[in-house]
């Protein structure tokens, strides 16, 4: 039977906003959606390459009326955690992961603790991570305190997981495109990032470069070894790609980001815009909220099934 998606409430609390500190000290706009009743499980969305945590309200909401609390949080130099000129942001990837991932998973965790402690009974906690935010999740401490890793649209972006004319494209950009103009305009512009991306700051736009032209992507780089976890985490991760994301998200790009959950319950998904009777969904198309009802059950039943302490709380 096909999942259906349960109606939002007619009125839902309204979206509190909140700062996270990280670990040096910095401070990041977050914020979260309540559900309308009690919170039975949590989720925390990580944002795509350069992508505002607004883009993913409609979703926020939608999970919110299935019960989640839902936190969202804009990456230092994105969106409302901009502080400045874009020109003037230092930070990169490692960054992102490192200490604005990690500052995230701490509030859950916290706001986790919190209401099993109101409410006497476990509760789940699902990740989100849309193509950066599904690729870096196993750099970021703490990550093992997940029950759940939902991947969309996240890959390991080296250039050569490409095929065809899209292959010599993402040769080009890695290699040419991203670092000459981040050189040139002292950041990379959001539009050479196509869909929602916003202006990218230069560190973390020569940083992906770096990523994108290594064999292995982020995973053979020597001076992040010490800092990947991916290996150690056991719940499920489930990892789905759009078959007209090429651009992006390419099949055997996220399936070389499979491969790193070696010790996880991996499943693998893959959604064609023809099952749904659509023409193209793409790299953004997943969290549209017009798409919504017809994309967010098919992403969120497979793994709360495969989860536990999801399934107990949310498919009863």
């Amino acid at each position: 039977m096909k999942p259906t998606a349960p109606s939002l409430p007619h009125a839902l609390p309204p979206v509190q906003a909140v700062q996270l500190r990280c670990a040096d000290g910095r401070l990041l706009h977050a914020s979260w959606q309540e559900p309308a009743g009690p919170v039975r499980a949590l989720a925390v969305i990580s944002p795509a390459m350069a992508v505002a945590s607004g883009f993913y309200r409609g979703f926020a909401e939608w999970l919110a009326g299935r019960g989640y609390a839902v936190l969202s949080y804009d990456y230092r130099g994105i969106g409302r955690s901009l502080q400045g000129s874009v020109r003037q942001e230092r930070a990169g990837l490692r960054e992102w992961a490192q200490l604005d991932m990690a500052a995230a998973l701490r509030a859950i965790e916290h706001r986790r603790q919190r209401e099993q402690r109101a409410q006497g009974q476990p509760l789940g906690v699902l990740a989100i991570g849309h193509s950066f935010g599904g690729q870096a999740i196993g750099l970021a401490p703490g990550f093992e305190q997940l029950d759940a890793v939902l991947g969309v649209a996240a890959q390991a972006a080296d250039w050569r997981f490409w095929a065809g004319v899209q292959k010599a494209k993402a040769a080009l950009f890695f290699h040419a495109l991203l670092p000459g103009l981040s050189h040139l305009f002292g950041h990379a512009p959001g539009w050479v990032l196509g869909g929602r991306a916003q202006d990218l700051p230069k560190a973390a736009a020569l940083q992906w470069a770096r990523w994108g032209r290594r064999r292995g992507y982020l995973f053979t780089d020597p001076a992040v070894q010490a800092d990947l976890g991916y290996h150690r985490f056991t719940g499920p991760v489930h990892l789905w790609n759009i078959s007209d994301d090429t651009l992006f998200g390419p099949g055997p790009a996220v399936d070389h980001l499979g491969q790193q959950f070696r010790s996880a319950a991996l499943q693998r998904h893959t959604l064609d815009p023809r099952q749904l009777g659509l023409r193209a969904i793409g790299h953004f198309g997943m969290f549209r909220r017009e798409l919504g009802a017809q994309i967010w059950p098919l992403l969120l039943a497979p793994v709360e099934q495969a989860t536990p302490q999801l399934r107990e709380r949310l498919l009863a």
